[in-house]
C-alpha cells in the first residue's frame, strides 16, 4: 500500500550519544515525526538494558501518536549500537515488550551498521562506513554481511568520536605531565572543557556515558589542528583507522565490479581537518572504490527496514545477530 493507505511504521536509532524515535507512514514520500532523547540506553550484565530502551520508547511513541495522528504502528525497527555482541537481552524482551505496550507483532532488531547501511545504500550491494561516538564498516553482496570493528570504546571503534578524543585527552594528560608527545593546545581546551586535569578520572570513570563523553572532545581535536602537529596526527591516525577497516569488508582488489562506499554519521561533522586525510587514505588503500553520498542516517534506515517488513520487501540479508526479524 501506498500514500495515505500505508502503515505507519517506528524507526529508532540508539548510540553511544543518546535515541532518536521516529514515526511516518511506510510510504517513503511521507515525513517522518522524530522525538530524541539525549540519555544513552544503559548497558548492563544482559547487555543492552531492555526496560531502560522500553522507558524511553512508550512515551516517545505517545507524543509521535498525538503529532501524526497514528493509531496503529504495523513494524518497529530498532538500531542499536553493541546490538551484534550485546543484543540477547533486547531479543529476548523487546518482542514481547512491543506486543504488550503497542500490539506491534513485527520487528526488526538491527546493528546500528545495518541501520546506517540501509540508510545509506538502501537495498544495494557495496560498503558503508558508520562514524559517530563508536566506528564500524559492513559490506553486503545482498546474500550476507560482512562486518569489521563496533567493539565499542574499551576494544575497538579506532578512528571514531570516542576513540579521537580519548586520543585528545592523552596528548593533553601527556603535556601536563611533562611527557613526550604531549599537547598545549589540547591541555587549554581539557582544563576549559572538564576543569583541572587531575579531576578528570573522577568526572569520567563513573559514568555510564564515558564514551559519549570521549567522543565530545573530539570536536577540540579538530579545532585544534590546523595549528597543532599531535591533534592533526591523531586525525591522521584516525583516518587511516577508518578506512582499514573499511578495506577489511570489502572485495579483494582488482575485482571487475566498481566498489560503491557511502560515509555517515557524526564524526563527518568534523570537516576538513578530518575529511582531507579521510580521502587520501581513500586513494591510497583503496584506490578502485568510488565514494557515493550517503542517500540517510541510521534513523531513516531503521524507518526503511520498518517499512520493508510491513510491505513483505525487506530486501536486506538476515542474520541472526545483524538483523534480526520478528513476524506475526
Amino acid at each position: 500500500m501506498t500514500g495515505r493507505d500505508a502503515p505507519w511504521v517506528l524507526g529508532v536509532d540508539s548510540g553511544g550519544s543518546g535515541v532518536r524515535f521516529a514515526l511516518r507512514r511506510a510510504d517513503a514520500a511521507f515525513p517522518a515525526e522524530v522525538v530524541t532523547s539525549k540519555e544513552p540506553v544503559r548497558t548492563g550484565p544482559a547487555g543492552i538494558d531492555a526496560a531502560h530502551l522500553v522507558e524511553q520508547l512508550l512515551p516517545a511513541v505517545e507524543e509521535l501518536s498525538v503529532r501524526t495522528g497514528a493509531r496503529r504502528i504495523a513494524a518497529v525497527a530498532v538500531g542499536a549500537a553493541g546490538m551484534a555482541t550485546l543484543g540477547d537481552g533486547l531479543r529476548a524482551e523487546l518482542p514481547g515488550a512491543l506486543a504488550r505496550s503497542l500490539g506491534v507483532r513485527t520487528l526488526a532488531l538491527a546493528a546500528d551498521a545495518v541501520t546506517a547501511y540501509a540508510g545509506a545504500l538502501g537495498r544495494r550491494a557495496g560498503v558503508v562506513v558508520a562514524a559517530g561516538t563508536g566506528m564500524i564498516a559492513l559490506g553486503t553482496d545482498l546474500a550476507g554481511w560482512r562486518r569489521a570493528d563496533g567493539w565499542g570504546h574499551l576494544l575497538g571503534d579506532c578512528g571514531g568520536g570516542a576513540w579521537i578524543g580519548r586520543a585528545g585527552l592523552d596528548a593533553a594528560l601527556r603535556r601536563h605531565d611533562g611527557r613526550p608527545d604531549g599537547s598545549a593546545a589540547l591541555l587549554a581546551r581539557l582544563k576549559a572543557v572538564f576543569g583541572a586535569p587531575g579531576e578528570l578520572p573522577g568526572k569520567l570513570y563513573p559514568r555510564d556515558d564515558r564514551a559519549a563523553v570521549l567522543a565530545s572532545f573530539a570536536p577540540e581535536v579538530a579545532a585544534c589542528a590546523e595549528g597543532d602537529p599531535v591533534a592533526a596526527g591523531i586525525l591522521r591516525d584516525a583516518a587511516r583507522h577508518i578506512v582499514a577497516t573499511a578495506a577489511a569488508v570489502c572485495p579483494p582488489a582488482g575485482a571487475d565490479e566498481e566498489l560503491q562506499i557511502a560515509f555517515t554519521g557524526g564524526l563527518l561533522k568534523l570537516g576538513e581537518p578530518l575529511l582531507v586525510p579521510l580521502r587520501e587514505e581513500l586513494h591510497r588503500q583503496l584506490p578502485y572504490a568510488r565514494t557515493v553520498e550517503a542517500a540517510g542516517d541510521p534513523l531513516a534506515g531503521s524507518l526503511a527496514i520498518a517499512a520493508g517488513l510491513a510491505q513483505g520487501e525487506l530486501g536486506l540479508p538476515r542474520d541472526e545477530r545483524m538483523l534480526w526479524i520478528v513476524t506475526d
